[in-house]
């Protein structure tokens, strides 16, 4: 019994001793292997890094590119006439000095900016906006019938107050009623501009950003609202173009709104690449296209069908 004992002790000793050893060694090579996974992993990280910083540079050399032949590709496009921005919560001041460069580099004229605020593209603030905008119509303006939602009513009063008429290029409110509207939407906290910089323009650029909320999220219904405004500026003026960053012509941002509606798409112009110098070329030159009573989908996002005007996707 005792070297009964004794064996099997050796025997789970040995047991032992073979697991211990055996799993140092499978140890060892799982963490080599997993040391080798990394050392992978983090070679394509540089690679894609390195190839990221090769396009933003070829990216940045285009837009070198373009604002040195933009003088010449927009001159006199919009040779005397005007302009009106609007501007959604999410426009990057950048894009919109851009697009004023730009479109006096094609000899238009800035009349003035309005700012749209959160509280404007808020749908919890509609039937708020609705009433504000019934107590300031024109006397002489009626209000489309179909404009029922408060970005086709803002859009439709804005456009009557701060577009001419599309044909007699004639002012289709006083200047009172000019100052009245825009007052009276300022202190509801509906928009933001600056006093006595705000006249009367041909056409308007309406200027977004990516279509995203403040807090990073889709933005509910913000889009639908911007898009709407726009077509219904669109329909009070010489025409409007819907200009903005990529992600605003994704998932449910303005620009993606409107080219899915072809009411509005039929209307208003949309570029996607407001961020680039080749999109506020563009900008320019879809104001042109506007007075001539045509639209486009211009960049590169999602249903844009040419990169810009005259030019076929790549």
């Amino acid at each position: 019994m005792r070297q009964h004992a004794i064996s099997i002790a050796a025997i789970f000793l040995a047991l032992a001793v073979g697991v211990v050893l055996g799993s140092g060694t499978l140890s060892g090579g799982l963490l080599s292997g997993l040391r080798d996974d990394k050392s992978e992993l983090q070679g394509q990280v540089n690679a894609l890094q390195e190839t990221n910083n090769q396009l933003e540079q070829q990216l940045n050399s285009a837009d070198g590119f373009d604002a040195a032949v933009s003088g010449r590709v927009v001159h006199d496009a919009l040779s005397q006439r005007t302009v009106i921005l609007v501007t959604s919560p999410d426009a990057d001041p950048g894009d919109l000095e851009g697009v004023t460069r730009m479109i006096g580099a094609a000899g238009g004229t800035v009349t003035g900016r309005v700012s749209l605020t959160d509280s404007f593209v808020d749908a919890a603030n509609g039937d708020q906006l609705r009433t504000t905008i019934t107590n300031v119509i024109p006397a002489g303006v009626q209000l489309r019938t179909g404009a029922v939602d408060q970005g086709s009513l803002a859009g439709d009063l804005l456009g009557s107050v701060l577009l001419l008429n599309a044909q007699s290029a004639q002012p289709q409110s006083t200047p009172e009623e000019l100052a009245l509207a825009l007052e009276t939407l300022r202190s509801g906290g509906f928009i933001a501009y600056d006093n006595g910089t705000v006249k009367p323009a041909q056409l308007a650029v309406v200027l977004t950003g990516s279509g995203k909320a403040p807090d990073g999220s889709e933005g509910g219904n913000r889009g639908a609202i911007i898009a709407r405004f726009a077509g219904a500026m669109d329909s009070r003026g010489a025409g409007t173009v819907l200009a903005g960053r990529p992600g605003a012509a994704a998932g449910n941002g303005p620009i993606a709104v409107v080219r899915s509606d072809t009411a509005l798409s039929s209307g208003v112009t949309t570029i996607d690449n407001v961020d680039r110098e080749a999109g506020r070329i563009t900008t320019a030159l879809g104001l042109q296209e506007q007075l001539a009573g045509q639209a486009g989908r211009y960049g590169t996002g999602p249903n844009a069908t040419a990169i810009t005007v005259g030019a076929p996707v790549g």
